[in-house]
């Protein structure tokens, strides 16, 4: 495998090719979040990191974030909790794709999707461990988990015993424990292990 991502697989796709990524499938709570990137020059230089957006650090990632919002061509989609609740994860992950790539400004000529499936509304391939092949999954794995961490991080506000600035979401020791003391919210996931759990257990002591 290519230890660094580049446009490989865009040069192979013609000029407008997206790449596609999510970030959020384990958390609790929260949206799945997907974006889709295309840069518009490939000759352009990057003066950032770009890759697999869970290999790099927080100010690496804001860094990229600031850069890829500036000079490429970017869309958010997300499903919401009771959207993954209805669908389940995988099918509400596709559809977030969908939505992003149907924002983006110009439409795209070819997507390429990060994972082993291609939502069905989309022309395009899916590229295993895409984020570290290609530069436009990657720029879009950035995007797509730097807003999703700040979502969560402006939510906290609201919520602060969940520690979501913190956790983002997943079930780490310390939001299992606050589920238990605290209940769960409306942005919980209900058909998700731990809160499936607590819900059954609040209503067998009703």
């Amino acid at each position: 495998m290519k230890a660094t991502p580049d446009f490989s697989y865009e040069s192979e796709y013609g000029e407008l090719v997206a790449g596609c990524d999510e970030a959020g499938r384990g958390p609790l709570c929260g949206p799945v979040v997907a974006a889709a990137v295309i840069f518009p020059n490939r000759k352009t230089e990057i003066p950032v990191v770009i890759r697999d957006s869970k290999q790099m650090t927080a100010s690496q990632r804001n860094a990229a974030y600031d850069w890829i919002v500036k000079n490429t061509i970017w869309a958010v989609g997300e499903c919401s909790p009771a959207e993954i609740d209805e669908l389940n994860i995988l099918w509400a992950s596709m559809r977030a794709m969908e939505r992003a790539v149907a924002k983006l400004s110009q439409k795209p000529d070819f997507c390429l999707i990060d994972g082993n499936r291609v939502p069905k509304n989309l022309n395009g391939i899916a590229i295993v461990r895409g984020d570290a092949k290609s530069l436009s999954i990657a720029a879009a794995s950035i995007i797509a988990k730097v807003s999703r961490d700040r979502y969560m991080a402006d939510l906290s506000a609201q919520f602060p015993e969940y520690g979501w600035d913190k956790n983002a979401g997943y079930p780490t020791a310390a939001h299992l424990q606050a589920i238990e003391k605290y209940g769960i919210t409306q942005h919980h996931r209900k058909s998700f292990g731990p809160v499936k759990e607590r819900l059954k257990n609040e209503t067998s002591h009703d």
